[in-house]
Order: structure tokens, then sequence, then C-alpha cells
């Protein structure tokens, strides 16, 4: 069987024979999971220091975690025993505390386990870019991103040298928008629940995923109800669902502290870590217990509750001061964010010193980035806006608070890496002669694409 590719007829996918994508994708995963491993093997000890009570294991993540495998609860983000906590989200704690379970607190092995897990993350988000690109952008985007993805440093940095929860996040990020472009054909309403239940999940892991919800819940009802089909009752029974998951978590914060907390209680400390003084770095370790003896021995003695709204009305304050300076500083946090740029001054290199080479790397793929966005905005203005919407919103919170490379890794994966497949593959087909098709399949290949203005056409003939 081959595949032409015709303007004017619906696309079929089964042109492309299911098992052979599948050992593409399952290449590309093994691939990534292998290279993520072999440089886990020369970082982990790393993680192994005692130094601050093994500190660089987990953070507050990993206190939280041996705090309850110790029988303490979801408790002590920091060093002293300061109770039941709101200052993280509960799946990863939970999530690193089982590995604690399984191979002792802070082990060797707990180390390991931990640092492979997250780089099987990583790996497993070949999937959700493959399919999300193939769906919106064709097969040869999808082969092109999945194995940029596979080899994407920050993707491997992040995940096997990090045991935070940015893999994690990462890999459910773009699944939610992969279910989510397909929930405009899905039959019945047990979809939309189980897009709920996850997109539940998601959000009790890091509730940044909550920026993207009014697109990726949005979206499918759009896309129903210029079809004339039905979407109020599918879109309620995903928010019903998304709240059965996270209600529990919320009842839990009210009845520990005895005022309403949504999912986490640390906002306000991170507007001020990342706005108030210190202008010389994007984050200021005097406001923030980790960085600081003294804000640590606060945290301690107030408690937690008392030491947030402390700094809730710091950082009101501050705001009301100095509105113009705030911007300027939101401002910086996006350039940042994009670019990896903040300042070349010498006593911030002294702690920076690999900037120059992440300003350069972070600032071209931003520009590769947003060529292939702009491609994209001339060839289809729908796909367009539905990925300039998640770009703009996911990354919001950050420019309020502070930025970090990491925090730009879900949105990588569920747009960046895909729009930078896309300029690189229209480049590469624009010379090679084929410049008004750089969108259709060469032969043999396919592509689904809902929501191009005019649709690929493929005809499959037996030969």
């Amino acid at each position: 069987m081959h595949c032409i590719a015709q303007p004017g007829i619906e696309t079929h996918p089964e042109c492309v024979p299911s098992s052979s994508v599948l050992r593409f994708v399952l290449s590309a995963v093994l691939a990534a999971w292998v290279l993520r491993l072999i440089v886990v093997a020369f970082v982990y000890q790393g993680f192994l220091d005692p130094g601050r009570d093994h500190w660089e294991f987990g953070f507050e993540a990993g206190r939280v975690a041996k705090s309850i495998v110790t029988g303490h609860g979801f408790s002590n983000p920091f060093w002293a025993q300061t109770g039941p906590t709101a200052w993280l989200a509960p799946v990863y704690p939970y999530l690193l505390a089982g590995v604690f379970v399984l191979f002792g607190i802070q082990t060797k092995a707990a180390a390991l386990a931990i640092l492979s897990l997250n780089s099987l993350f990583s790996a497993l988000t070949c999937l959700p870019v493959f399919f999300i690109a193939k769906r919106t952008l064709g097969l040869r985007v999808a082969k092109l991103a999945i194995w940029l993805w596979a080899f994407f440093p920050y993707a491997i940095y992040f995940s096997a040298d990090s045991t935070w929860d940015h893999s994690l996040l990462a890999l459910m990020t773009p699944t939610l928008f992969l279910i989510s472009l397909h929930l405009e054909d899905a039959a019945g309403i047990w979809p939309w629940i189980g897009f709920g239940l996850f997109y539940g999940v998601a959000t009790l892991t890091s509730p940044v995923v909550l920026a993207v919800l009014p697109v990726l819940l949005g979206w499918p009802c759009y896309r129903r109800w210029r079809a004339g089909g039905s979407y109020s009752l599918s879109g309620f029974s995903a928010v019903l669902a998304l709240l059965v998951i996270t209600v529990p978590w919320i009842v839990r914060n009210y009845r520990t502290f005895g005022h309403p907390v949504f999912f986490k209680d640390n906002l306000w400390v991170e507007v001020c870590v990342g706005n108030i003084g210190n202008s010389l770095h994007w984050w200021n370790g005097e406001f923030h217990p980790a960085g600081s003896e003294a804000e640590a021995k606060a945290f301690g003695d107030l408690g937690e509750s008392a030491y947030v709204a402390a700094k809730r009305q710091q950082a009101l304050a501050f705001l009301e001061q100095h509105p113009a300076k705030f911007v300027g500083r939101c401002a910086r946090h996006a350039l940042y964010h994009w670019t990896g740029f903040w300042s070349f001054d010498h006593e911030y290199l002294l702690q920076e010193p690999l900037d120059p080479w992440n300003i350069f790397f972070s600032s071209t793929y931003t520009l590769l980035l947003v060529l292939g966005l702009c491609r994209l905005w001339r060839d289809n203005r729908e796909t367009a806006l539905l990925f300039t919407l998640m770009l703009l919103l996911f990354p919001s919170v950050y420019y309020l608070t502070h930025p970090e490379m990491s925090y730009r890794l879900p949105i990588d994966a569920a747009a960046g890496i895909i729009l930078v497949s896309y300029w690189l593959t229209s480049r590469f087909t624009s010379k090679r002669g084929n410049t008004e098709q750089a969108n259709v399949p060469t032969q043999g290949e396919v592509t689904q694409s809902p929501h191009r203005a005019e649709p690929t056409v493929v005809s499959c003939q037996a030969g």
C-alpha cells in the first residue's frame, strides 16, 4: 500500500501501517530513556550529599516525603517540625515517599530510582509530543519533533539530574493537550470525565496547569459548537470530574489551617523572592526559608500559616509602593523565561557561570519557535491560535513570581518543540523546491489535520 497526497480529500490515518509508526515511536522513547539513564550514572552521587540534612535530595518535596514515611504525615517542608503543610501540592511528595518506602530514605538506591523514574517520565513525553504534532501538523513534523525531544538538552538535564517534579509535569501537560485535541471527536461523556480526572491529578501535581484549562477545555467545546454539536454536558462533566479529584485536598487544607488554601499556600513567598530587593539576581534567597537561616527560623517560630500571611502583607506592600518596579521586574522575568538572559554583570555571572551558553541556546531555540509560530499563522490561523494561547497562558504565573529554566519544560513539550520542528521541516521542504506543499506528506506519509483550513488529502492505493 502506498499513499498519494491529493488536495481536497479527507485524510486516512490507516494509510500508515500502525506497526511501523509504533516501532518508530517506541524506538525514540527507548533511545531517550537510555540516554537519560547514562546521564544518571554520572550525576546521582551529587544527591547523596548529607549537607543540610540531604537538602539536595528533593528539597521541600524530599523533606515532606521523609515526613510522610516517618509517620508525621504531609508536614515539615523544611528542617524544623512545623506541622502540616500546604507548601507543595501532594502528588509528587507522595510519589517520592513511595520511592523512600521501597528503597530507603535518601539512600543511593532511592536516588537512582527517582532519577530513573524522572528520566522515564521524560522519555515517555515523546509519545504526546509525537501525536500532538502528527494530529495538528503532520507526520513529517511529528517524526522530527519526537527526536528533538529525545535529545533536547533541557529535557535531559531536568530529568536525569533533578529530583523535582519537572519531568512529571512535562509529561502531564502535553498529554492533557493531546486528550483535548481528541475530545471534539469523542463519543459520549466518558472521555470528558477521564480528561477531567486526569486534569485533577495534574493540578495536584502543580496547579500551574490550571492556567491553560480555559484553552484545553474551551477548545474542544468551541470546535463542537462550530460543528453544530453538543458540548455543554460534556464540558460540565469534565469540570465536575476535576473537582472530584481536587476538592478533597482543598477540604483537607481548610480543616488543617482553618481558612481556605487552594492547592498551595506559598504564592506570596515566591512573589517576594522574585521581586523584592536583590536586583542582581532573579531569585532572592533572603526572602525564602531555603535560602536564609533567618527566614527558616521565622518559618519555624511563626508556623506556616502565620509566616505565609506575613509574606503576603510584605508582597502587597511592595506592589502598592512600587507598581512600576513590579511591572519592570515581571517584564524581566518574561525575558529570562524565553531567552535565559538576566544580566551580564560580573557578580551575577560568578553565581551563574553557565548563563552565556544558556542564553545562546535558549534564545536560538526561542527564535526558531517564534519562526515556526509565524509560519503557522500564515498557513493555518486556527491551529496557530491554539498554540499561541498555550504559549501565552502557561508561563504567566512565573512572570509574576520568578522564572527558572525548568519552568518552561512543560510548554516546550506541549508546543515549543513542535513549532521548532514545523519551521525546520518547512525550511527543509522549501529547499527541495516544494515551498507551496511544505505541509503535505510525502509518499508513504499521512497527516491528520482536523485544524487545517485546507486539509491535506490522501488516497490509498494497493501496490
